[in-house]
Parts: structure tokens; C-alpha cells; sequence
């Protein structure tokens, strides 16, 4: 067995593990990154640009099927060549894992170690290599940045076999099947799902409760069921489905009806890869559902010399969530007993759907939750004019502003370019922008960020007509 001795270990070379191993190393040169799976973090193999390639090809195939609403006559509808489509998608994808994979690469070979790592006692790591040795790490410190995987039910995978597949499994398809069964209805689900419907792929999506997507304005629930509904086949309710295989295609009992798929998508969330990391050795402190304890300003889980980053937090599994993550976690690690609080960036969360959605600062939950008093102003995109003449006229934006002070608390929206203006609503929650010093920003015209512009003025109007409120602190949850 060989031994090791070092600083800081990081478990795992995804966005946050990379992270903390440049923030360690800028402490340290005695770091060891260890990865067990290939190098290439999950947004660039699995997660973030594989999907929006795919997403691309069906923007670019509902562009043309919808051409003939500005009175562009288009033939005959798109073809649709599968083989082709999946083609770009593995090809940019592993372009984008081979820029991941250099990176890693430049390392120092002695800060690198493949292989999976479990802990047989506090501070102490065995690694079973791909070298075929066993290797024995002790470390000062150590940050977990072992990622998320998605969630599968086990009555699935026990009645579907390999007809069930993940999405990472999705982008190494040859050509687009005929018909896939999508299984859950959140971010994941509908972008996949949305995405294979405007490919020709046959599509239904089955959900276990009334939610689509991640927003939490009831308003904005209700629209989005209607909106993904019209154009999806959307089955909600569906705590228990009736799932089996025969021969190699997916039967789903809806109803009193058969419907047949090659194959079915578990896109039901994902969560933290912690299995097989033998916590349960590693003298720290566990939560009932497995997960660790940890503060999202240090890292550090409790009071020991442990750090946490990225999906393996299981709190925000977006990547510059874990970009920011692992740099704390690492420099904290790399810094070690001086342990420091950092700031964290507000908010901000994408969905790739048509219309977009999109959550910046705190959702409509999360302000409910904090108990302090808050207004919001509402915009509906449907008569919005730049949107209409795109004719993306769907959806509605709504902001959050906390009473007496106007000042910018959140916003949710469910609309075009929602990505776009999410970013300027993000930025000015940050910044501690007012309702007012929003307004007294340009806006120009026609632009779809008039509709903004909209539900300020209506917020302010409510802001100025509100009775004064008692100040809370939104951030300790209590009156100030």
C-alpha cells in the first residue's frame, strides 16, 4: 500500500473540486486532488452544455416549423436527421471535456491521484487507484467535492432494466429514439423533455405532484402548467406510475391506456454522490438524510478541518454555485486553523425552456419563509410589445421589494430571454438596489426589459400607498 501524506485532500475534480484545489494550492504546494471517475467536470460531460446542445437543435427545428406565423411559407416541415443531431451533441461535447480534461492535466502529476476514495478514520483515506495499487492518504484537511448524481428510483430499475436511463446516458445516443417516457418535471425533466418533442421525438412527462419547474409563486405555478401543458403531454399526480417492460420498450398504464416507449428518462433531481465515501468512519457529524452539515460562508462541516463544496452540499446544484463553493472550501482548507467567512453571491438560477424561467435574489418561498413583509410587482408578457412581435408573448415576471425600504429582495419570471434579464434583476439584488434607483436606470425601446420596467412602476406605486413596516432583518429572520 502506499502511503501518502499531505495538507489538503480534495475528493473529486468537477467545477468545485478544481476550484478549491487552486484556491489550496495559492497556501500549499502539498495538495492532493483525487478523482475517481473520468476528469471533466458534470456540467461539460453531463450536465449544463450537452443539454443545451441539444436544446440548439430544437430551437433551431421549432424556428423553422413556426416561420410561417411572420408569413415565411416554408415548404415542407423540417427533417429531422437524428444521427446528425446527436453528432454535435457528443462532438462539442467532448470538445468542452477536453478543455476540462487539459486543465487537469497540467497539473502537477504528484497533486493528482485516479482512483475512489473512502475514509477508514478521521483525516485518513483509502484509495483504490487505477493503477491497481491501494493507497493510504492522510490529510490535514480534506474538501468533499464529489458532486450529485441523478436520482432513480429502485422500482424503476428493477421494472425497466436498461430501457431506464440517466441523462448523462442520453447524450451518448446514436441517432433520437421514437418515443422516450421523461420521469419527473423539473429542471432537468422539462428542458430533456421539451427539447426531444421539438426533435419529433414522442414525448410524455409524469409528475408526482402539481409542480412544474423550480418556481415557487403560486401565480407563476399555475401558468407554467398551463404553458408546458398546451405543448407537452404532461401527466401530473404521478406518485406511483405503472411502469413495466416488454421486450425492449417501456409500457406505461395511464388511465386505463398502454402507451409504449423505447425508453424512459429518470430525470427526477439529482442528489449528493456522499455513498461509498464511508462517512460513517470519517468522525463527522451526519444529518438523518446523510448529507453533512456545513456553513455555506466557510465550508467547513462543524468544527473540524473539513470542507464541503459544489452538489455534494446538496444546497445549490448550479455550477457557479459550485465554482464559488469550492474556492471558499479551498481556501479555507489551504489556510487552515484561519478559518474565514465569505460573502455569497445572490441568487440565480436558469431554466432552458421555451419560455424560460428563471429565479434571481430570493423566491417568493424563501420570502414567505423569512416571515418579513414584502409587495410585488407583476408584469404579463402576453400584450408586452417587444414580445409580441417575436411572438414569444408567454409568461409573466414578478418582483420582490421589501416594504418601507423599496429595496430589491427578489424576483421569479416566466418569459422570454429570461436568462438575460434574470442576470440585471440578480446584479441589483446584489447590489442593494432600491425600486426606484431601478426605474431611474435607461431603459430602452422596444426591448422586452420594458416589461420590467412595468412592475417596477406598480411596485413603487404599492410601495408609496403601503403603511410604514416594522424593519426585519432578512438574513437572521427576526425584527430588528
Amino acid at each position: 500500500m502506499r502511503q501518502h501524506q499531505v495538507d489538503v485532500a480534495i475528493i473529486g475534480s468537477g467545477t468545485a473540486g478544481m476550484s478549491a484545489y487552486r484556491a489550496a494550492l495559492a497556501h500549499t504546494r502539498d495538495v492532493l486532488a483525487i478523482e475517481g471517475g473520468p476528469y471533466g467536470t458534470t456540467c461539460a460531460r453531463v450536465g449544463c452544455m450537452p443539454s443545451k446542445l441539444l436544446i440548439a437543435a430544437a430551437e433551431a427545428a421549432h424556428a423553422v416549423a413556426e416561420a410561417g406565423r411572420f408569413g415565411v411559407r416554408v415548404d415542407a416541415p423540417p427533417r429531422i436527421d437524428g444521427a446528425a443531431v446527436m453528432a454535435r451533441v457528443r462532438g462539442e461535447r467532448d470538445r468542452f471535456v477536453g478543455f476540462v480534461t487539459e486543465a487537469v492535466h497540467s497539473w502537477a502529476p504528484e497533486h493528482r491521484l485516479q482512483g475512489w476514495a473512502r475514509f477508514t478514520a478521521p483525516q485518513t483515506l483509502e484509495v483504490s487507484g487505477h493503477d491497481g495499487e491501494l493507497h493510504r492518504v492522510q490529510a490535514a484537511r480534506i474538501v468533499i467535492a464529489t458532486g450529485s448524481e441523478p436520482h432513480v428510483e429502485t422500482a424503476w430499475s428493477s421494472a425497466l432494466g436498461d430501457r431506464l436511463i440517466r441523462n448523462d446516458e442520453l447524450f451518448d445516443w446514436q441517432t433520437l429514439p421514437k418515443a422516450v417516457l421523461v420521469l419527473g418535471t423539473g429542471v432537468i425533466a422539462l428542458e430533456l423533455a421539451q427539447a426531444l418533442h421539438r426533435l419529433g421525438v414522442r414525448v410524455r412527462v409524469l409528475g408526482r405532484s402539481q409542480r412544474v419547474g423550480p418556481l415557487t409563486d403560486p401565480a407563476l405555478q399555475a401558468l407554467a402548467r398551463e404553458l408546458f401543458s398546451s405543448e407537452l403531454a404532461l401527466s401530473l399526480n404521478q406518485a406511483a406510475p405503472k411502469l413495466r417492460r416488454e421486450g425492449d420498450e417501456v409500457l406505461l398504464e395511464l388511465d386505463g391506456h398502454i402507451e409504449r416507449f423505447d425508453f424512459a428518462l429518470a430525470a427526477a433531481g439529482r442528489r449528493p454522490r456522499l455513498a461509498g465515501l464511508g462517512l460513517e468512519h470519517s468522525g463527522l457529524p451526519l444529518q438523518a438524510d446523510g448529507r453533512l452539515p456545513f456553513d455555506r460562508h466557510t465550508g467547513q462541516v462543524g468544527d473540524t478541518p473539513v470542507f464541503i463544496a459544489g452538489d455534494a452540499g446538496g444546497e445549490r446544484e448550479l455550477l457557479h454555485e459550485a465554482a464559488d463553493e469550492g474556492r471558499i472550501a479551498g481556501d479555507n482548507a489551504g489556510r487552515w486553523p484561519d478559518v474565514r467567512v465569505r460573502p455569497r453571491r445572490a441568487p440565480l438560477a436558469v431554466v432552458f425552456s421555451d419560455p424560460q424561467m428563471a429565479i434571481a435574489g430570493r423566491s417568493h418561498a424563501e420570502l414567505l419563509a423569512a416571515g418579513a413583509p414584502f409587495l410585488a410587482g407583476q408584469v404579463s408578457f402576453a400584450d408586452q410589445g417587444r414580445s409580441r412581435v417575436m411572438a414569444v408573448n408567454q409568461g409573466a415576471l414578478h418582483v420582490y421589494a421589501e416594504a418601507g425600504s423599496g429595496r430589491l429582495l427578489g424576483a421569479e419570471m416566466l418569459g422570454p430571454r429570461a436568462e438575460h434579464l434574470a442576470h440585471l434583476l440578480a446584479w441589483s439584488v446584489q447590489r442593494g438596489d432600491t425600486v426606484q434607483q431601478m426605474l431611474d436606470s435607461p431603459f430602452y425601446h422596444p426591448v422586452i426589459e420594458e416589461g420590467l420596467r412595468t412592475a417596477l412602476r406598480m411596485l413603487q406605486r404599492d410601495l408609496r400607498m403601503a403603511p410604514p413596516a416594522v424593519e426585519h432583518c432578512l438574513d437572521c429572520g427576526s425584527g430588528a
